[in-house]
């Protein structure tokens, strides 16, 4: 499929919404995979899609990312994001971190460093370093009556047949100041491998790190196409009694997503697929 096939697919959390907000949550999905797939469409690398897509998603507050970000035990924000190149398997990630209005472009800017993570201050100086705009005062968490969804994400796969993956929360509000969750956890809340496909996650976010639910996704992918292992997810989760939603694209582009909650939103399209915008899997009909 490469050079022919293209597919992205971007989530916006996986958790109950409520009813007035179904519409922004599919409109604000859908805005951020129609920006990653105008990239794809033109021959536009995968890493880049998804972190165009990741960034719209960080700047709409419908979600808990970005600029929709919760507030922690001390009332402040800590945003963590990560981001990885299939082809070269580089991965970059930030976490509490209080001034980067869009956490995945420090993450993207790490995946030519060696180091795989920072957090806090350090990420945000290497930020400043690398020209990104870092806020002078801690940026203010949305009220916790308009707090949205958990983490937001996208998987992109590029006419080059390149794959990528990134994520991006404001965290659990209320949560111990220092938490970092799965998000910018390679394995955990995202991976992103040419050989065997890429996979983004969102939920409880500690059950995501200590079961890996995103390797077990990974690792399914090897046997089977992902519409099928994304499924890989409910044995794990059902041990812990958490909930979780993933989203995958293949090593040939197929695209896949479950989840165990109330609600998943999210937003796909591909090169023989106009854009579709859901909120939960029984709208999903599949490859």
């Amino acid at each position: 499929m490469a050079d022919r096939h293209w597919a992205i697919i971007v989530h916006g959390g996986a958790r109950t919404i409520a009813p007035d907000r179904i519409v922004a949550n599919r409109n604000g999905c859908a805005a951020a995979a129609a920006a990653g797939a105008a990239i794809l469409e033109r021959g536009g690398g995968a890493v880049e899609a998804a972190r165009v897509a990741v960034c719209m998603l960080e700047d709409d507050p419908t979600f808990n990312a970005g600029r929709g970000s919760v507030a922690n035990a001390a009332g402040e924000i800590e945003m963590d994001a990560g981001i990885m190149d299939g082809e070269t398997l580089a991965i970059g990630a930030v976490a509490a971190v209080h001034r980067l209005h869009n956490p995945v472009e420090a993450a993207a800017e790490m995946l030519d460093q060696v180091p795989v993570l920072l957090v806090g201050k350090g990420a945000e100086a290497f930020a400043r370093s690398r020209g990104l705009p870092v806020a002078s005062k801690p940026l203010r968490p949305v009220p916790a009556e308009a707090a949205g969804h958990d983490t937001v994400g996208c998987v992109a796969f590029d006419r080059a047949g390149h794959l990528a993956a990134a994520t991006s929360t404001g965290g659990l509000a209320g949560t111990l100041s220092g938490r970092v969750g799965d998000a910018p956890l390679p394995g955990g809340g995202f991976y992103a491998d040419d050989a065997i496909g890429a996979v983004s996650l969102s939920g409880d976010g500690e059950a995501i790190a200590r079961m890996l639910v995103g390797a077990r996704v990974m690792r399914a992918m090897e046997d089977m196409p992902a519409p099928e292992a994304v499924r890989a997810i409910r044995a794990p989760l059902q041990r812990l009694g958490a909930e979780a939603g993933v989203i995958a694209i293949d090593a040939r582009g197929r695209i896949g997503l479950d989840h165990n909650s109330d609600h998943f939103a999210v937003a796909f399209a591909s090169a023989d697929r106009e854009l579709v915008a859901i909120t939960h899997s029984d709208e999903w009909t599949g490859e």
